[in-house]
């Protein structure tokens, strides 16, 4: 892949291929071609400083996640941050949010550094530093659409939300600019590290641990979990097309 259209039709065949099998990764798959076609969309209204810049970065971040989808289909060993992804997607126990926020964690805090690095290989890595916040602020608008959509599916998310409020849970609590904060520390790290293989390991092991929590939430709030899991939506199609309408 060498353009946002081809990655836009891929994910496309993602989301017909989870929609078709059931498979919740299409939660996380709607959502990030959702993020991408509004990337398009400020390349072409030359939003972002280095708009040819920008579409070479979206397609080296996009196909890490495609590559993560098409390993772990394949079986394939992929990343733990996105082992943990797919692998919790087997489990109907988890919440719509928690799906959504795995894959968030594993292509924020992982990806996006790596994606940066390559992106800017023999240039100055620093000069990318607001393009790459800006992939960010795109994510956050389209998540805080889909929090406020949840609700339509899940009848108890809501409330949830206020019970949960100020609770030091990393489920609650996820922070989109704290994760973009750290993904560009890390593209410095990376960038010099001379063990990319080793860095990557690294990280990837700590990020594994942030899905751990996101897949096992503190006490207090798993009868929360267990009681809105009750009530949310059960059909994946219907839940992805919800999730397509938070625009």
């Amino acid at each position: 892949m060498n353009t946002i259209d081809e990655v836009i039709a891929r994910m496309d065949q993602i989301v017909a291929d989870c929609k078709s099998k059931n498979n919740r990764i299409g939660f996380f798959a709607v959502l990030y071609r959702q993020v991408t076609i509004r990337i398009k969309k400020g390349i072409l209204n030359s939003e972002f400083e280095d708009n040819p810049r920008m579409e070479k970065l979206d397609v080296i971040f996009a196909k890490r996640f495609i590559d993560a989808y098409d390993g772990y289909n394949s079986g394939l060993k992929i990343t733990e941050s996105w082992a943990w992804a797919f692998g919790a997607t087997k489990e109907t126990k988890h919440l719509v949010l928690q799906h959504l926020l795995l894959g968030i964690n594993a292509h924020i805090n992982l990806d996006l550094g790596i994606a940066a690095v390559e992106t800017m290989e023999g240039e100055d890595l620093l000069s990318l530093e607001n393009d790459f916040n800006k992939i960010n602020d795109v994510l956050a608008e389209l998540v805080d659409n889909v929090k406020s959509n949840i609700g339509n599916m899940s009848p108890f998310f809501n409330k949830f939300i206020r019970f949960a409020k100020g609770k030091e849970e990393i489920l609650v609590n996820f922070s989109i600019k704290l994760a973009r904060d750290g993904a560009w520390k890390f593209a410095r790290k990376y960038r010099n590290s001379e063990d990319k293989a080793g860095s990557i390991q690294k990280r990837d092991k700590a990020i594994s641990l942030l899905a751990k929590g996101l897949t096992n939430p503190g006490l207090q709030l798993r009868f929360w979990v267990w009681l809105i899991g009750l009530a949310e939506w059960k059909s994946v199609p219907e839940i992805m097309d919800q999730l397509d309408t938070a625009t």
